[in-house]
């Protein structure tokens, strides 16, 4: 059990620590910087959602014989849909976005961007949270290599992240500390997310597969709808296309190597 919680806690750890980067820095990042940090973003999102949860999830289904795609299918477009609803419903504003998104709400704009960032971290959380429930009820092959592999690329990808949300809101006259206790709160979603997600699928064992392409579906659409746009904004620049390869290749080698 202390290693399913201290799973957990890690990408939030790696949100942490990018958020303090606003303590010790002087300068805002960039846009090439951020183009770069958020390409690598997607880059381990996909691979953690091939190789850590797609993958495993048709495996498990291996019984099914040719149909052994249709939980991970279905589970897959629950997730996209999920996350469609919450970018619906929640009021949120992407960062170099003049609008917000979501219900019409008088939240200030530091608020919507924080809860941007939270909205993207929620799926990362589940994520971390179906994996280590299928370590716990001993199904699917899941070892504590493959959860913790996923846990360190969410946490490496976590940490430019938090220095994304927290530098920019400094630079836009917050203070250090608060922009800094923004970021951290940012991450917060995530072990909540993935204690909630161990307790719901530890309950419900069969529907493991469902769950770990559920949270697949939920960081593809956080991916496509948020993170590329991002890192193709602005003038043409390959920065943010070699970045997310290094993330792909990154997460894909620590899911074989420690799986």
């Amino acid at each position: 059990m202390k290693d399913v919680i201290t799973g957990l806690l890690v990408p939030f750890i790696g949100t942490s620590l990018g958020a303090g980067c606003v303590l010790f820095m002087k300068k805002k990042l960039g846009t090439g910087i951020q183009r770069a940090l958020t390409g690598f973003a997607a880059g381990v999102m996909v691979a953690a959602s091939v190789w850590s949860l797609i993958i495993p999830a048709i495996e498990q289904c291996a019984d099914l014989g040719k149909w052994s795609f249709l939980p991970a299918f279905a589970g897959f477009w629950l997730g996209v849909l999920f996350l469609l609803l919450l970018d619906r419903i929640i009021p949120h504003l992407h960062r170099n976005a003049g609008q917000a998104e979501g219900l019409k709400s008088r939240l200030g704009r530091t608020a919507m961007m924080v809860l941007a960032v939270t909205l993207h971290n929620i799926p990362e959380g589940m994520a971390v949270g179906v994996v280590y429930a299928g370590l716990l009820s001993g199904g699917g092959n899941i070892t504590a290599g493959a959860a913790l592999a996923l846990s360190l690329g969410i946490a490496i990808q976590n940490f430019p992240e938090g220095a994304i949300i927290s530098m920019p809101l400094h630079a836009e006259g917050q203070s250090k500390g608060r922009s800094f206790l923004y970021g951290v709160l940012s991450g917060a979603v995530e072990p909540v997310a993935g204690v909630l997600t161990v307790l719901f699928a530890g309950l419900i064992v069969p529907a493991m597969p469902y769950m770990l392409a559920f949270a697949a579906g939920a960081m593809m659409y956080v991916v496509v709808e948020e993170l590329i746009p991002e890192m193709s904004v602005g003038e043409h620049s390959n920065v943010g296309v070699l970045l997310f390869a290094a993330g792909f290749s990154l997460m894909m080698a620590l899911d074989v190597a420690l799986g």
